[in-house]
């Protein structure tokens, strides 16, 4: 197989060059070449897509599959597949969630509206960037895209921070601030899972789009947090609070208490979403203690969250340290400190 990746060296994508690299594609990665060279046997081709003449690498070559994890104007999709139309065998769009119009139901299905946007916008926020590219990709492309609407990613190599924020702060000990309830269902996707979906969904030409992401339940926040501690050989305690408390006191859900969104929550549904197509295409999803084991091997290793790699800069995710003190002073109880993971 000959992959075309365009871009290759952030989260999702570097999983994606990792996967078919090891699986013996043969890859080229597409970039502006500003985070370092790709892995070894990688063809490498540079080019900035939303300069004028930013795809003049793109102009000769054939490739089986595309992947692309662009994020910026949906008029740079639909130049990147009219650039290579014809040349191509299948493309990969990895859009998200986000592009489903509020307010989303819990069990959302591929087929609910979507975000108003354009295949031509220029700019947006998020969801109108991911819902405009995948429907310039559909105009260009028709039967031959497959449109990845990604849950909650995590594992090695998350440049947001939310899985990593929390590994630090268990690693730090003490007394930590939990987040009820203890058995609130998390869905998310291992970024080598999603990866490996990604190849072969594209490889065996499926179409359409398709919710990425674990069963609802795959874990809950009680596991989560318990297999951390694990990983991390944290002298620590999890205190948990109810959620109602946190939200009365302000804690913003999902950026202050990263992965976190509590039942009746108007973005609850992100961890809800239907997945039956993505199981039925061959989605496969491993236990939350190998993506958190993995993800703290690696956070030791490279030191800190890298910068999203071709991005804008993201506020960090996180409460506070004096600010969670001042938390668990007004708010901790004393209930049981864990759960056993799955």
């Amino acid at each position: 197989m000959k992959l075309l990746m365009l871009g290759g060296s952030g989260f999702v994508g570097g999983a994606v060059v990792a996967e078919a690299t090891h699986r013996g594609w043969a890859v080229t990665a597409f970039n502006r070449g500003r985070h370092g060279a790709p892995p070894a046997g990688v063809r490498h081709l540079v080019g900035d897509r939303t300069a004028a003449d930013g795809l003049a690498a793109l102009t000769e070559g054939e490739w089986d599959l595309v992947v692309d994890t662009w994020d910026g104007a949906p008029r740079v999709a639909q130049a990147t597949a009219r650039m290579l139309l014809g040349r191509v065998g299948h493309y990969v769009y990895v859009s998200s969630g986000s592009v489903y119009a509020q307010p989303v139901p819990a069990g959302v299905t591929e087929q609910a509206p979507l975000v108003e946007a354009a295949p031509d916008d220029v700019d947006g926020d998020y969801p109108m960037l991911k819902a405009g590219a995948e429907r310039a990709l559909r105009a260009v492309l028709g039967d031959r895209v497959l449109l990845a609407r990604a849950g909650l990613i995590l594992g090695p190599g998350e440049d947001i921070g939310r899985l990593p924020w929390w590994l630090n702060r268990l690693a730090q000990g003490g007394e930590v601030l939990a987040p009820g309830p203890v058995d609130l269902p998390v869905q998310y996707v291992d970024v080598r899972d999603l990866a490996a979906f990604l190849l072969d969904a594209g490889a065996a030409g499926q179409a359409g789009a398709v919710n990425v992401v674990s069963r609802p339940g795959h874990t809950t926040m009680g596991e989560l947090l318990t297999a951390g501690m694990a990983a991390t050989g944290a002298a620590a305690r999890l205190n948990w609070v109810d959620p109602g408390r946190l939200l009365a006191a302000g804690v913003e859900p999902w950026n202050d208490l990263p992965i976190w969104i509590p039942p009746g929550h108007e973005y609850r549904w992100m961890q809800q979403m239907d997945v039956t197509r993505a199981y039925a295409g061959g989605l496969g999803c491993r236990p939350v203690t190998e993506t958190v084991v993995d993800t703290w091997a690696w956070l030791r290793r490279v030191g800190s969250v890298p910068a999203r790699a071709g991005r804008p800069a993201r506020p960090p995710v996180g409460l506070d340290p004096a600010r969670e003190a001042g938390l668990l002073a007004a708010l901790a109880t004393d209930p049981p400190s864990a759960v056993p993971p799955r």
